[in-house]
């Protein structure tokens, strides 16, 4: 069973809605990072934003970093915000196909859609930082994702947008690959 199904937790839920009220269309976040591990794959571990992609259609998208950025009221009020991300060196290219409601029916505006784990990973792979290791060790662990999948999506979706792949993310593709294969052979032992 996926983590996700049940209600929206708090203070997630409170949150959130403050922000469906205010939606004056129905509107979909396309969800990355911390929240989608958490709360999609149930990977424990803290997170205090919700990080989106995309908003679609994006005729709010000021209104809702107005109202639920960091240093916003709804971010005082509830010590979580939105974190709507403008600087991430690429994602696969086909990701909208792969995407999954979470929480679905639970606000009246808003529908959070999830990256699939593959695409999820892939998004984590230009910071390459401690915790984002850790959340593609969790989601291989998990069954999740896969190396071969991984690295497929890699040089098809993702690498051939790249403006200099061979100097850094190549090697941290194949350290990934490496990372999880790893991984699942000390899981089987």
């Amino acid at each position: 069973m996926s983590p996700e199904i049940g209600l929206l937790p708090e203070p997630w839920a409170s949150f959130l809605g403050e922000l469906d009220q205010m939606a004056i269309e129905p509107v979909d976040f396309h969800c990355i990072g911390g929240f989608v591990v958490t709360r999609r794959y149930g990977f424990v571990r803290e997170t205090r934003d919700l990080d989106v992609l995309s908003v679609t259609p994006n005729t709010q998208r000021a209104a809702f970093i107005q109202k639920g950025s960091e240093g916003s009221e709804l971010h005082k009020k509830y010590k979580i915000y939105l974190d709507f991300v403008t600087v991430i060196e690429a994602y696969p290219e086909n990701y909208e196909e792969r995407l999954t409601e979470m929480f679905p029916g639970q606000l009246k505006n808003i529908r959070l859609l999830a990256l699939e784990a593959h695409d999820l990973a892939l998004t984590k792979l230009g910071r390459n930082i401690e915790r984002d290791r850790d959340d593609v060790k969790y989601l291989a662990r998990q069954g999740f994702l896969t190396a071969e999948e991984l690295e497929r999506r890699y040089r098809q979706e993702m690498r051939p947008y790249l403006a200099v792949p061979e100097k850094r993310n190549d090697q941290v593709m194949e350290l990934w690959i490496a990372m999880i294969q790893e991984e699942l052979a000390d899981l089987a032992r």
